[in-house]
């Protein structure tokens, strides 16, 4: 039975159409937003798709608007799709206290803790709501998934792609919290959602999944870029700790440094077309 949605606002972008959305989402258990760039190409076919992961504060929208994405997206036949943050319309005590936890501060996580866990489980309406529901309705090809994300986005979508290699054949971050345990964005995110056990932070963290794996030739590639002028580099990022863990690993990483660039869009919008390249090399 196809998923039904509302459509907010479209609008013709290079050939293809850039739109918001709105549905019923079981996961979160609350109206969710989602914007998808559908290419010219998918008039004819299934094309790729690329699922984007915003960060802290950020919506459905700040990707769409500010990266400057939609032109080589066209060029390359790749559908975008951004999720928003965090569910939204659902107050919950203290969800609106602070910029980093609760309301676009969802860590792409499935909470366990109340009162969080009936709403904000990221995760699943991720990897599997989201998708399921973008493939029945938009032209996007099941067989050719690649995800990316920027600071809390680039958490996710690193995290996501190492758990889930049989789903997603490419992946990149833009300066992502590479390992949240040793972040204290991280660790307050991870005790208010998940509680006190650091064991169930551990299956969120990039870094100890990348320790983890027998075998980094199987999963995609990894792209990560990172400014070395970011306000947030030494406290909350730490890239050095997955570059050594997939050095350890075998799991392939591209980590690139690139002094004068801070943590925003001019950062992203710099070379979100070295990352769609990225992944045209898995997903064209």
């Amino acid at each position: 039975m196809a998923q039904a949605f509302e459509t907010l606002s479209e609008h013709r972008s290079f050939g293809g159409v850039m739109g918001f959305y709105r549905h019923a989402a079981e996961a979160t258990h609350c109206a969710m937003r989602f914007a998808v760039f559908t290419p010219p190409q998918a008039a004819s076919r299934r094309v790729p798709v690329l699922y984007y992961l915003a960060g802290l504060t950020c919506s459905e929208e700040t990707f769409m608007v500010k990266a400057g994405a939609q032109r080589v997206a066209a060029e390359l036949g790749f559908m975008l799709v951004a999720p928003d943050t965090s569910p939204r319309g659902v107050p919950l005590p203290g969800d609106s206290d602070a910029w980093d936890f609760g309301v676009a501060a969802g860590f792409y996580v499935d909470a366990t803790q109340e009162p969080w866990a009936r709403h904000y489980r990221m995760y699943s309406y991720v990897v599997r709501e989201l998708p399921e529901l973008v493939e029945q309705q938009f032209a996007a090809d099941p067989a050719r998934r690649g995800i990316f994300g920027h600071s809390m986005g680039g958490h996710g979508a690193l995290t996501i792609a190492l758990k889930n290699p049989a789903r997603y054949r490419s992946v990149s971050a833009f300066a992502p919290i590479s390992a949240p345990r040793r972040s204290p964005w991280g660790q307050k995110a991870f005790s208010g959602y998940l509680g006190p056990d650091q064991g169930q932070w551990a299956q969120y963290d990039a870094t100890e999944l990348a320790q983890r794996l027998q075998d980094g030739s199987h999963r995609p590639p990894m792209l990560v870029d990172q400014g070395l002028s970011d306000q947030f580099l030494e406290r909350e990022l730490h890239p050095h700790l997955l570059e050594e863990a997939c050095a350890q690993a075998g799991q392939r990483l591209t980590l690139r440094r690139h002094p004068g660039y801070d943590h925003g869009y001019y950062f992203v919008s710099s070379f979100i077309e070295d990352h769609l390249r990225h992944h045209a090399r898995s997903l064209a």
